[in-house]
């Protein structure tokens, strides 16, 4: 290995350093793609609050030059022979991708000419590609790039799969209030005042072991351990420290079985529900508020601002009630609501269904926090979490079927002060209020008449299915679940299936034109839910045959036939209990899609509207 092997260079690099038509391969070991939404919603959130909180309407754009800087972290790269593989940050890297293609499908909207597209696609060579390239990838990027969406595909790989999904939250966090004329200081701010710190090795053994320190050898504090340090520091006896240094560890612990950053997402979680104020106003140029500083640095927050937690720094005894009684409370429902997100439980299952399709973790736990009261019993506890949920749920399904976002930006002031309404409430109150919120909502169940699959909405059109044929399996005297169909453990997954074929031939008398009929085929009355691979053995076949094999499958599917009416009397009664016009249909024409789309209308407002909690 020669003297240069062995040397390591760091630099700081803006964004626009790092990947204007440069090229990076993939390290092997590094190849999934796995952020969740959660992460790409916390990293289009940092970035434009703190854009934000540096803009002001009467700027110039020089002036962005003198904005202030983001660390958005370091990656790792192998250079050898001139090819830089990316060791470590890849996760970051992609998102950042990802982020610019958005930004370059919203400025074209905007009508802006920017240049963007270098940062993402480049010519070298005389070859065209990402300047993060990896073959498997490559499809889904080209038409994220050019179409902006990508429809998941069977046999999809996990990196692919998530690129799409993550893409489709980018949409729903990115905030209002820099789509006018901020737009273009904004994206000034990203390429020239976003830094990473570029780590290049120039041999295996070097990335390697710079990759391993990176990830095993984090020795700054939290803000959970600086709020521990300062909240240990006020109680004077050592045997009240000793108690709540133990008490302490055992919570952090507890959370940490679920993630690393748990302890973090819990205390705003906590802070934020019970004793945040204010919020940043959603126009440009507005300061960050407590909802904000508590998302950042919660642990200075907290230190400034302990009257609203009726605490004063020189009284212990208020200090050890806020540990062993208020966060101790807090805690237990947090978990418990962890636990609900993992499982269809029983008492718990608005949790899990919100947790599937619903509001953003960073406005959802504050609320579901919100009501509770630390002298709750266990089971108002868990029905004011349960009710806070299906609201949720509602909200998100209410705005879904109506193509509108309730991504974290859009709805956060709404939501806040939904937070500071709910806070305290005793359940027959909170039910109250709830409902009352739900009713105000514009977006009412008309818009499912309307309501199609297409690239970006294929998941949320999957969970609406997947709780429509559970409702009717179950309210049927069925044991199948949400879950059953919805995640499919042990068992082939369920997927979304059109009832027509793909054969515009055959619908010519109803339709002139092919776009026409494809719009129509994509309408929630002509899709249903079939275990992988069924469709696909009889999928080209015509109606009047295909309608045959429905008998097989689930109650929404078989009810399409007319021997269903006669051998499911459960299922008969069920459809006259709720009011529901279900109907066997002979055929399938344009007519009986506008049924179907209106029966599930109706069992929609039977689900979200009704008392089946």
């Amino acid at each position: 290995m020669s003297k240069d092997d062995h040397k390591i260079d760091a630099d700081d690099r803006t964004v626009f350093d790092v990947l204007n038509e440069r090229k990076y391969a993939v390290d092997y070991f590094q190849r999934e793609f796995s952020w969740e939404q959660k992460h790409i919603e916390q990293l289009v959130t940092d970035l434009t609050s703190t854009f934000l909180d540096a803009y002001a309407e009467d700027d110039s754009r020089t002036a962005v030059e003198h904005y202030s800087n983001y660390y958005l972290g370091p990656f790792v790269v192998s250079s050898k022979e001139g090819v830089k593989s990316i060791i470590d940050g890849q996760q970051r890297l992609t998102s950042l991708t990802l982020f610019l293609i958005y930004l370059n499908h919203l400025q074209k909207k905007l009508g802006g000419k920017e240049s963007i597209e270098p940062l993402v696609f480049s010519e070298k060579y005389g070859n065209k590609s990402f300047n993060i390239q990896i073959e498997e990838r490559r499809n889904c990027l080209e038409k994220l790039f050019h179409d902006g969406e990508y429809e998941i595909q069977p046999g999809d790989d996990e990196s692919t799969v998530n690129m799409a999904k993550r893409y489709g939250d980018i949409d729903m966090a990115f905030p209002e209030e820099i789509k006018g004329v901020s737009f273009p200081f904004f994206l000034d701010w990203l390429k020239y005042n976003v830094i990473l710190v570029e780590i290049t090795a120039y041999s295996d053994d070097n990335a390697y072991t710079i990759f391993e320190s990176m990830n095993d050898r984090g020795l700054n504090l939290t803000s959970t351990e600086m709020l521990k340090g300062y909240i240990l520091s006020r109680l004077k006896e050592s045997t009240d420290r000793d108690k709540a240094n133990r008490f302490w560890k055992e919570c952090i612990q507890s959370l940490h079985s679920h993630s690393k950053e748990e302890d973090q997402k819990f205390f705003q979680a906590w802070l934020r529900s019970q004793y945040a104020d204010t919020i940043r106003q959603g126009k440009a140029g507005s300061s960050n508020e407590d909802f904000e500083k508590i998302g950042t640095r919660f642990h200075s927050w907290f230190r400034d601002n302990l009257p609203k937690m009726g605490l004063k720094p020189d009284s212990p005894a208020e200090f050890k009630t806020l540990v062993h009684d208020e966060m101790k409370y807090y805690l237990r429902a947090y978990l418990n609501i962890l636990e609900a997100q993992k499982e269809e439980k029983v008492g718990w299952e608005n949790v899990f269904y919100h947790y599937q399709w619903g509001i953003a973790d960073s406005l959802s736990f504050p609320l579901m926090l919100a009501p509770l009261k630390s002298t709750d019993s266990p089971e108002v506890t868990r029905q004011k979490i349960n009710a806070v949920a299906r609201f949720m749920e509602t909200f998100a399904v209410r705005r879904s079927i109506n193509f509108r976002k309730f991504g974290a930006s859009s709805i956060r002031y709404t939501m806040y002060t939904l937070v500071k309404e709910l806070r305290g409430k005793d359940l027959d109150s909170l039910n109250a209020l709830l409902q009352s919120k739900l009713n105000e909502m514009e977006e009412k169940w008309d818009g499912v008449s309307e309501f199609r699959v297409h690239g970006m909405n294929r998941y949320f059109v999957k969970f609406l299915l997947s709780r429509i044929t559970a409702f009717i399996e179950q309210q049927s005297g069925g044991s199948t679940k949400f879950s059953t169909y919805f995640i499919s453990p042990g068992t082939k997954p369920f997927e979304v299936e059109h009832i027509w074929a793909d054969k515009f031939s055959e619908h010519r008398k109803e339709f002139d034109q092919q776009h026409e009929f494809d719009a129509y085929r994509n309408r929630i009355g002509d899709l249903v839910l079939l275990p992988q691979g069924t469709n696909q053995s009889y999928g080209a076949m015509p109606y009047s045959e295909k309608v045959q094999h429905y008998l097989k499958e689930n109650l929404l599917v078989k009810s399409l036939h007319p021997k269903t009416y006669e051998n499911n009397p459960n299922f008969v009664k069920m459809t006259e209990r709720q009011g529901l016009l279900f109907k066997p249909h002979k055929s399938f024409d344009k007519a009986d899609i506008d049924e179907r789309q209106a029966l599930i209308q109706s069992i929609c407002k039977v689900i979200w509207d009704g008392d089946n909690k």
